[in-house]
């Protein structure tokens, strides 16, 4: 027998609340409508970009589900903007920003419509923290669902992906393909909705969402365009009722253990670097004590296990028809490295839950044996020294380079970085720096995968290093070290770099740092001024509000030091 969720609502119940009623009929809902539990379901839906143009009609599969379940659902919608359209363009410094804007959003219409439940469904890169950081502000029971992978392109039968776009720039301006070539390789490499298929940063989180339990399992593999993905978000829709009648909120899932399997999942997946910022903020907002010395800790014993691209072969719909994200995580929990009893979003356990799910397929190629992995530890590491006392991010799946010292070109803004690289300027050897472009400074802290793409094209992947107080995208590969605290606006010591100065990068004693003596460094600190911030719109209002990338660039003042 169905539990009655319905209890005396301030907002709909008795006279006083006769206009607050009228307001909701006009749109169909009736009297016996107001007895049940309002479920929202915050859509992302948008012509903007692939990953979410087909959301509006998983929102529709979501509230038949929370209907069925005995609901009144009620849809609304929040913004979303498209990383790899604004990839190296000024329009990259909204990426980030609109994280806030989306969690910001969400929670107001959570708030204001005194929504009893909701679910969230996001696609592209900065949907889904922003929807987790408004599952943990709203604090009323909700679930995160997935929209889902794009398929693989195809170009003369070779797999393609918008990555495969990005570095046949760097291949054209070598001279290694013709424009015919990079027109064929542009015009196949997105063929429908979804996001980006890799293990770049949207798959990346979905697949931490899932591990933390905040998603229902398989809801971050099964891919965009499938009747899996329209079922799993019908059962989400079904699912926040029950978690309505069990009277489970995100904070008794999302705990310092959700986390900690949230991690341990990407570190063994090869994920994104964007995952330690966006995590860190998500905990931030549940009131979690994550740190970004916790992501060094857990990578030392996690093996990377997935050869998933960028650095690996396949994508996210290949590990779907092997069984999946969580057809990993019952490899990993069976070998000990998952909290098994962490609550979820099924009302079960992890361990629970992972009882039902089937092992990976007897022979898949894509997730290696635990003896013989893919790299002995994590692939994410944070590296700290006198460039980056407060920590630095790097990913070194597939990098044969542990350690590289170089001179310092420096740069102050990407456009001018990008000039030198494909004017053949930048040589073997350098160390290309990137600053100015952190979350104050740029304002926004940009993407660079427009960057070191071309690097990689131009074959120059391991032999320069990129270093930035911005970002790089889950496609990035290569010598790369980007999220430098602090940033060159608030007077971090890249701020300081001269051209010429040597820089070393060594992942092995997780360390970077440069040949400038602290004498120096103060000296040239004594002549330095911070560029005034910017101040108009919502760049504007990020720039004076946003904290350090080492916290994960949050706006609010929670727990402020």
């Amino acid at each position: 027998m169905k539990k009655d969720l319905r209890v005396k609502s301030h907002v709909f119940d008795g006279a006083m609340r006769a206009p607050n009623r009228a307001m909701l009929r006009a749109v169909g809902v009736t009297d016996e409508d107001f007895k049940k539990p309002m479920i929202g379901v915050a859509s992302t839906w948008a012509e903007v970009t692939p990953c979410n143009v087909h959301i509006d009609d998983l929102a529709v599969r979501t509230k038949e589900g929370a209907k069925e379940a005995g609901a009144v659902p009620l849809m609304f919608n929040t913004i979303t903007v498209s990383d790899g359209i604004s990839m190296g363009t000024q329009g990259m410094r909204y990426s980030l920003p609109s994280r806030d804007v989306i969690a910001d959003s969400i929670e107001t219409v959570v708030g204001a419509e005194n929504l009893d439940g909701f679910v969230a469904i996001g696609a592209c890169d900065k949907n889904i923290p922003g929807c987790m950081i408004a599952i943990a502000n709203a604090d009323v029971p909700a679930i995160f669902a997935y929209g889902g992978t794009i398929a693989p392109g195809s170009n003369k039968g070779q797999d393609v992906d918008i990555v495969s776009v990005f570095e046949g720039v760097g291949k054209n301006n070598n001279g290694d393909i013709d424009d015919d070539e990079l027109k064929s390789i542009e015009c196949s490499a997105c063929p429908g909705a979804g996001a980006c298929g890799g293990m770049y940063t949207a798959n990346t989180m979905a697949s931490a969402v899932e591990a933390m339990g905040m998603s229902l399992p398989g809801s971050s593999s099964n891919p965009a365009e499938s009747a899996e993905k329209a079922d799993d978000c019908a059962a989400a829709g079904r699912a926040v009722y029950h978690l309505l009648e069990k009277g489970i909120y995100p904070k008794d899932i999302m705990t310092k253990e959700a986390f900690e399997n949230a991690i341990t999942v990407v570190m063994a997946l090869g994920g994104s670097t964007n995952a330690i910022l966006h995590l860190l903020a998500i905990a931030h907002a549940a009131e979690v004590d994550l740190t970004i010395d916790d992501f060094n800790r857990i990578q030392a014993h996690v093996p990377h296990l997935a050869d998933l691209k960028p650095s690996g072969s396949f994508v996210m719909q290949d590990l779907h028809r092997v069984g999946g994200v969580k057809g990993v995580m019952k490899l990993l929990y069976e070998e000990g490295y998952l909290h098994g009893d962490c609550l979820t979003v099924t009302g079960k356990t992890v361990a629970e839950n992972l009882a039902e799910v089937s092992s990976l397929d007897e022979d898949q190629k894509i997730i290696m044996p635990f003896d013989h992995p893919k790299r002995e530890d994590g692939p994410l590491i944070v590296l700290k020294g006198n460039l980056s006392p407060d920590g630095a991010v790097a990913k070194v799946s597939g990098v044969q380079v542990s350690r590289h010292t170089g001179p310092a070109r420096v740069f102050d803004t990407e456009k001018e970085a990008t000039a030198a690289v494909m004017d053949n300027q930048i040589n073997d050897g350098d160390v290309l720096v990137i600053r100015y472009v952190g979350p104050k400074g740029g304002p926004g802290m940009p993407e660079m995968l427009s960057i070191s793409s071309i690097l990689v094209g131009k074959g120059l992947g391991e032999k320069v290093a990129l270093l930035t107080d911005g970002r790089f995208s889950g496609g990035t590969h290569g010598l790369v070290v980007g999220h430098i605290a602090p940033e060159a606006q608030d007077g971090g010591p890249i701020a300081f770099l001269k051209e010429g100065d040597l820089v070393t990068i060594d992942s092995d004693k997780k360390e970077i740092s440069m040949d400038v003596s602290e004498e120096e460094l103060e000296n040239r600190r004594a002549s330095w001024a911070a560029p005034p911030l910017y101040k108009k719109g919502i760049l504007g209002k990020y720039a004076h509000n946003v904290t350090s990338s080492s916290k994960g660039a949050v706006t609010d003042y929670l727990n402020r030091d």
